[in-house]
């Protein structure tokens, strides 16, 4: 059984001020162009019998300039609909929801065509893309391209856990990560590596 490859984006200016991003297709930072570069070592010399990336922009040219070819574009992989709060920090929302969390109180809905998503809903777009690289990852390692938010609720899933328990997995941008097994049970075997 291949590995599953998990690489998230490289920064974009609201990756850096901390606004939610999700539908709003924001560019690569140079930075974060720089960081998607910085990939291609970790991924070089392995072949994808996968490779899916996110609809939005900032995944697509991260699996551009970390070498990823051949890869199509999956919108199960679209970040967390933040709804209302689309470019909001946790700082601002903090202000007048001191306890709230993303991961136990969902969003309010937002614009129309965004009502916003609970971590259930993220759960079942993370267990659609499971279950269409299952067959893939049979065949050798699979490689997704895509957000956070939905990338930890995948990892949670994939662990056999709640889709909130992403919570627990921190991940940063420009970075990979590599779910494996050990005695037939997934296992994390790597987590945030850059090169």
């Amino acid at each position: 059984m291949g590995d599953l490859l998990l690489v998230r984006h490289g920064e974009t200016e609201w990756s850096v001020s901390g606004q939610h991003t999700s539908w709003t297709d924001l560019p690569l930072t140079q930075h974060g162009e720089e960081q998607a570069k910085l990939l291609a070592p970790l991924l070089s010399g392995r072949t994808f019998s996968l490779a899916l990336t996110s609809e939005l922009g900032r995944a697509i040219r991260t699996a551009e300039l970390a070498g990823i070819t051949g890869a199509v574009t999956d919108p199960d992989l679209h970040e967390w609909d933040y709804g209302a709060y689309e470019g909001v920090t946790t700082v601002d929302i903090h202000r007048t929801r001191p306890d709230w969390d993303l991961w136990t109180d969902g969003v309010p809905p937002g614009p129309e065509g965004h009502p916003g998503e609970s971590p259930e809903q993220i759960g079942r777009r993370a267990d659609r893309v499971l279950a269409r690289v299952d067959t893939a990852l049979g065949e050798g390692d699979v490689v997704l391209v895509a957000h956070a938010h939905f990338l930890r609720v995948l990892t949670a899933r994939r662990l056999g856990l709640a889709p909130a328990d992403g919570r627990l997995f921190q991940l940063a941008t420009g970075t990979v990560s590599r779910l494996s097994t050990e005695h037939d049970r997934p296992v994390i075997a790597e987590w945030n590596t850059r090169a």
